[in-house]
């Protein structure tokens, strides 16, 4: 697999998402440490430790990067790549725009964001304009929890916890466990941001 202006032994990801462990893997971290209150588990994503733990063997692959791609049919898109070099591994997210051959790079995931993080909004717009006659997730319920370790906003609608409480119940988190999941997200995501409304957004191609 190649992306233009990345580099890495790269292969496409996508036939993992609906695989035990997935989302435990890919969001669990960003609950935070659970200190001072529960810690966060497999479960709250309807997993268990040993699919968890298989799977990470897979994700994280030295010689395999993989590769999730959520292309926008309108404006755009982001890819999401497992950088697994030895010493120096993280989750880098791109972004792909109309009339553009090249992706850019906008930010990686190690324990923190670092980089330029997108709003609430704009996440929801990624993820609720799929490019259906391209490769990639298509289901917003998926695309939006894969580019959630992007958020910098430090006020989301009052909508928020509902719609990514629907996202992660749809992607298998338990129906009656999936509101607290989802607000534990938020709380770590925007008590850490940096957003500053005064920022040029990157979905501008700037």
């Amino acid at each position: 697999m190649l992306i233009k202006g990345y580099d890495g032994p790269l292969v496409a990801g996508e036939s993992l998402l609906a695989r035990p462990g997935f989302w435990s893997n890919h969001l669990m971290p960003l609950c935070g440490d659970g200190a001072g209150a529960e810690r966060p588990a497999p479960e709250w994503f309807g997993d268990d430790g040993a699919d968890t733990d298989a799977l990470s063997e897979t994700l994280f692959d030295p010689e395999r990067w993989p590769v999730f791609r959520v292309p926008a049919a309108d404006g755009p898109g982001a890819i999401v790549v497992y950088r697994n070099l030895p010493g120096d591994n993280g989750i880098d997210y791109l972004l792909t725009h109309p009339g553009r051959s090249r992706a850019q790079q906008i930010a990686s995931w190690e324990g923190d964001l670092s980089g330029t993080g997108l709003t609430w909004l704009e996440l929801v717009r990624i993820a609720d304009n799929p490019a259906t006659a391209a490769d990639g997730a298509e289901d917003p319920d998926t695309r939006l929890p894969l580019v959630l370790p992007l958020l910098d906003d430090l006020d989301v609608p009052e909508a928020a916890p509902a719609r990514l409480s629907a996202a992660l119940a749809s992607a298998g988190a338990p129906q009656d466990t999936a509101p607290n999941t989802g607000e534990c997200l938020l709380a770590h995501l925007t008590r850490g941001s940096r957003h500053d409304p005064t920022w040029g957004s990157p979905l501008s191609g700037g």
